[in-house]
């Protein structure tokens, strides 16, 4: 009864309570990042790393527009 409980324990611990907090994490940043993203986008003036984006992305487009699939 006693290495069950602690393999128990250990599994608890170690994996329940570990991916939980790395879930977390990712979900922190990744809330961040999108919330930082709509503000970008609601400015009038954009900054200038969006409007790069805002080109490549487009250009991704076009380029993929021309290109027959298969």
């Amino acid at each position: 009864m006693g290495i069950f409980y602690n393999i128990m324990l250990g599994y608890f611990f170690g994996f329940a309570l570990g991916v939980g907090c790395a879930l977390a994490v990712f979900y922190a940043i990744y809330s961040g990042g999108y919330r930082k993203s709509v503000e970008d986008s609601l400015l009038q003036e954009k900054p200038k790393r969006y409007q790069e984006e805002m080109a490549a992305a487009k250009r991704r487009a076009e380029k993929a527009k021309e290109k027959p699939l298969g």
